[in-house]
């Protein structure tokens, strides 16, 4: 039983719960568990507590729907908003507790029509290695990804949905340069916001109430001398402009796009009405990045994957393949996963895949230039790590939608 609940239990009435107390064991029960998010918010009958575990969401516990009030009031508090505002959503920042391990918690509260909604993201600095070899990518791709990173200029995209270990793997990057070069390298960022604070590394926050935005930004940094640039994310025609010319006047960028495989950044891109030219000049390489979970180790068994999953193997793949998953124990608190691993694609952009942006080629048409030129994609690494035995094939197939198999 967690804390939360046993807290609970110990409260003979509604009015006897302490809401501070009630609030601290919600947070120490996830930040127990590992937990990235707490979502917190009221259902039909109860006010829902789950906490995201290694990307999934799994219900923590139900309280009664009169302390939601209290609860997001308590919240608003400890990120410094307006208590008393309940009509809009609301951001803001909770600071390290001794009392929590350190953690530092980014608060989001939104109205809807049953109340107010919670989500709080947990940021242990204790629990994040940037180290880049610690990140579980297949050896080629860390290989090729550090040959990237040696270069003097040039634009690394990094592409993936919400929660993909992009920014860690950038993060890494950076920290890998730091390491490698110490005090002689100029390393400046542009993020939205700032999620960890890197040493010998001069962050920026965009805020764009005051319309220090991404562009802005940018062009200011230019004058600093930077010899690498971070862009947090490159969202409009504006930004990637900025961020294409500084790949191409002795800069490394490291920057993200959201596509779905990593050959699709270049239609992205063009349909921000970059010239493929320019791409074709300045991409020096695009990784796909997906995080899947890991099998238990303490539970895991040989088992065989349903017909429907199958259906997506080669013949030669299941006749082959020995497949395997967790049962569920007290370790992985019965989901089967315990942590999780990266899968990567890592599209380097040589003579032969510029001709073909110069062609302004169709995105299923470049990704068959770049497997020939002998990237391994999303599901073929993926795939690997099912026969491994380091997932399930039916994760796999969770987080690789099957239109981009």
């Amino acid at each position: 039983m967690n804390q939360t609940a046993t807290y609970l239990q110990s409260s003979e009435t509604l009015e006897s719960i302490e809401i501070g107390t009630l609030v601290h064991h919600i947070v120490a029960d996830a930040i127990k568990a590992e937990a990235s998010d707490i979502h917190i918010e009221p259902w039909g009958t109860s006010l829902c507590v789950r906490i995201r575990l290694n990307g999934v969401l799994s219900e923590l516990i139900h309280l009664p729907l009169d302390l939601m009030e209290k609860i997001a009031g308590r919240f608003k508090v400890m990120a410094n908003l307006v208590t008393y505002q309940t009509g809009l959503p609301q951001e803001g920042h909770a600071p390290a507790d001794p009392d929590l391990g350190g953690v530092e918690l980014r608060i989001s509260v939104f109205p809807t029509v049953r109340g107010e909604k919670i989500v709080v993201r947990i940021f242990d600095p204790g629990n994040r290695s940037f180290d880049v070899h610690s990140l579980g990518f297949e050896e080629a791709t860390l290989t090729t990804l550090l040959q990237l990173l040696s270069r003097p200029s040039g634009l690394i995209l990094l592409t993936g949905p919400t929660g993909s270990g992009k920014t860690t793997a950038i993060y890494a990057s950076l920290y890998h340069l730091v390491q490698k070069h110490g005090s002689t390298i100029s390393i400046a960022t542009v993020e939205d916001p700032v999620e960890f604070n890197l040493p010998m590394i001069s962050q920026a926050q965009v805020k764009p109430s005051q319309n220090f935005t991404y562009p802005v930004a940018l062009r200011s940094l230019m004058r600093q001398d930077p010899q690498v640039i971070m862009v947090g994310e490159i969202r409009d025609a504006e930004t990637a402009a900025i961020a294409v010319q500084a790949g191409l006047t002795g800069h490394l960028v490291i920057s993200t796009i959201h596509s779905g495989i990593a050959a699709g950044v270049f239609a992205r891109l063009i349909n921000m009405e970059i010239e493929p030219f320019l791409l074709a000049s300045s991409i020096a390489g695009v990784l796909g990045l997906r995080l899947v979970r890991m099998n238990c180790p303490h539970c895991t068994q040989p088992y065989q994957p349903e017909s429907s999953s199958l259906a997506a193997l080669p013949p030669e793949v299941i006749e082959t393949a020995q497949f395997s998953r967790g049962t569920g124990c007290s370790e992985c608190l019965q989901t089967g996963y315990a942590g999780r691993i990266t899968v990567t694609e890592l599209m380097v952009v040589n003579e032969v895949v510029r001709d073909a942006i110069l062609k302004k080629m169709p995105t299923r048409t470049l990704q068959e230039v770049v497997i020939a030129q002998g990237m391994q994609t999303l599901w073929q690494n993926g795939l690997h790590r099912v026969i491994q035995g380091q997932t399930t094939l039916e994760e796999m197939l969770r987080v690789l939608a099957i239109d981009q198999l």
